[in-house]
């Protein structure tokens, strides 16, 4: 505390003498540094703690070491960037008020800018913060397909500000991570195959739904597919009935990035199937 006081009355000091201004100028020099260091340490800390439990705990753990250094870096950088700038403008008023410069028209006139930009960037702003999140949390990296502010489709670049996904007619959307509300990752881990199959009234049900099953069966033993079907598509239940006939629920799990192939070959098989059988699936 002595130590403390003394460094304020040394810095509040009223001498005149241009060496002590010079030696306070140096302190406030030497002072900043310090900080800086311990402030960049910090940052660093409170990144990698957010990104170790994630690693452990959350998705970040589908994350090569590679992809997680580049997240974690990305955001050391963006907040080490804003202490900095914090840090750098406080040693510059205190460094004017040394020299005897009135520092209260500059620190009313920052008010009134931070406030102005402040107003005017709050979107952008909004972006960064929300970026942060999306990278801590990993909720969608590069190549993912995702649904997010009514647009579905690959991602083709993501940084703090925007990500860009490119939809399935080829067409390039921009999305500022702000506006991401909620954000649906459609090639996370596993996926589901929900198809449903609609057979005329006298349909014998059962024997519709054993060649169904046979044919999920047979799709997941295939060498093919046996790596990419984590659950064979089966009936799961009579979904619905209506004019047209009976329809079946049929589900299964496969792998994410595989949900759409996967469910057109088990479209294609079921069709060859049911055709084998003497089977036919009800008109409009």
């Amino acid at each position: 505390m002595e130590f403390l006081e003394d460094a304020r009355g040394f810095l509040t000091s009223e001498a005149g003498d241009p060496f002590a201004i010079a030696l306070q100028l140096v302190f406030i020099f030497v002072v900043t540094l310090v900080v800086l260091r311990i402030a960049q340490h910090g940052v660093e800390r409170v990144v990698r703690a957010l990104f170790d439990r994630e690693a452990i705990e959350g998705t970040a753990q589908e994350l090569s070491a590679v992809e997680l250094q580049k997240r974690r870096d990305t955001l050391v950088g963006l907040a080490g960037g804003v202490v900095r700038l914090v840090i750098i403008v406080v040693a510059l008023l205190t460094a004017l008020g040394t020299l005897r410069i009135d520092v209260g028209p500059a620190i009313a006139g920052l008010g009134i800018l931070g406030l102005s930009l402040g107003l005017g960037v709050q979107h952008l702003v909004r972006d960064y913060v929300a970026g942060a999140f999306i990278l801590v949390e990993n909720q969608y990296a590069k190549g993912d397909v995702v649904k997010i502010a009514d647009v579905t489709g690959t991602v083709e670049d993501f940084n703090l500000r925007r990500t860009t996904i490119r939809d399935i007619d080829g067409t390039l959307h921009t999305v500022p991570n702000g506006l991401i509300g909620v954000a649906g990752n459609l090639t996370r881990i596993w996926a589901r195959i929900n198809v449903d199959l609609t057979i005329p009234h006298g349909t014998e049900i059962e024997r519709a739904r054993e060649v169904v099953d046979r044919v999920g069966r047979e799709m997941a033993e295939d060498p093919r597919w046996a790596r990419r079907v984590l659950e064979a598509p089966r009936v799961d239940r009579v979904e619905a009935l209506s004019a047209q006939g009976v329809t079946l629920k049929v589900l299964g799990t496969v792998r994410a990035a595989d949900r759409w192939s996967a469910a057109g070959e088990l479209r294609r098989r079921i069709a060859t199937a049911l055709a084998s059988n003497g089977l036919t699936l009800a008109g409009p």
